[in-house]
């Protein structure tokens, strides 16, 4: 505990250092800088401003609240690292939901590791650190890999060297982005696995690969059984009997109660029942206006 007391003590002291101007540290070279880079260095969160290179697009709500409970609790356990902009100025490189999840919880300030970099030194760190120990979902990743290719120019063997990862792995989650969108989206919200979706690869028609994403939501279909319908299909050149299932009319109280959500939302509600009673419901948007109307009305049935 006292050496903790000590590096906490330490941080502050430090962090007094930076908010000197007349000894503002923005290169390694300036004097001072050996103290602060590599140390950890409580920082105000105001100072703070969010990575727009940070690849996670998503915060699950409540694992972030679950964070900031435990920051309440016993505090921040691993820093963060940022990298300065100007005088007492700093943007996350990676770290996003410890800070959050600090904000959540009503801290002032954040321990933090400072390095100095340029942009392009940044969305290489942020992306090769996130790829490495976030929980980003399969295209998430994938995105973060094809960035580092096209933006900082590496070749897929210097990817492979920076992410300690095989290129056959790299080039499996490349292929995620071959994808029609609609199947993309259905991977990062959990209704198909990075599995069901390296099987629909294979698939070059969109229709047909759509058709079949349908196919693996409803009828729940494992990725051995997505991978041996797949084969059924190109071996056969009459795809509809492979595909068909018997149609199933959808339930009255399902179909009274979409025209309702229609009515209330302003906009003409989807709906998807499958064979075992279960289903779900989509709202379209025509713009993100109409997005935040909809929350609104959503919102005033809390």
């Amino acid at each position: 505990m006292a050496k903790a007391t000590k590096k906490q003590a330490l941080g502050r002291g430090l962090s007094a250092l930076l908010k000197d101007p007349e000894n503002d540290i923005t290169s390694a070279n300036d004097k001072n800088a050996d103290k602060v880079v590599g140390n950890i260095i409580e920082l105000e969160l105001e100072s703070i401003e969010v990575n727009p290179f940070q690849p996670r697009t998503s915060f699950n709500d409540e694992t972030l609240q679950q964070l900031a409970t435990s920051i309440q609790q016993i505090g921040v356990i691993q820093p963060i690292t940022v990298r300065k902009l100007e005088f007492n100025k700093y943007q996350l490189v990676s770290g996003e939901r410890r800070y959050r999840a600090s904000k959540l919880s009503g801290l002032k300030t954040i321990p933090a590791y400072i390095r100095i970099a340029n942009d392009h030194d940044s969305l290489t760190m942020a992306l090769v650190e996130n790829i490495q120990r976030q929980d980003l979902d399969p295209i998430e990743i994938a995105l973060s890999y094809q960035r580092l290719l096209n933006e900082i120019d590496l070749t897929q063997v210097q990817l492979s060297d920076r992410v300690g990862k095989k290129r056959s792995t790299i080039a499996n989650y490349l292929r995620l982005l071959k994808l029609d969108p609609i199947v993309q989206t259905g991977i990062r919200d959990g209704f198909i696995s990075m599995g069901h979706g390296r099987a629909l690869i294979n698939v070059e028609d969109p229709s047909l690969q759509l058709d079949l994403y349908e196919k693996i939501v409803s009828d729940a279909l494992s990725v051995r059984n997505t991978e041996q319908l797949v084969r059924s299909l190109q071996q056969n050149t009459d795809a509809t009997p492979v595909l068909s299932t018997p149609e199933k009319a959808t339930p009255e109280y399902v179909t009274s109660g979409v025209r309702g959500f229609s009515e209330y939302f302003g906009a003409k509600i989807d709906v998807k029942v499958s064979g075992k009673g279960s289903g779900k419901l989509i709202i379209p948007f025509a713009s993100e206006e109409d997005f935040k109307r909809i929350m609104k009305l959503i919102h005033r049935e809390d």
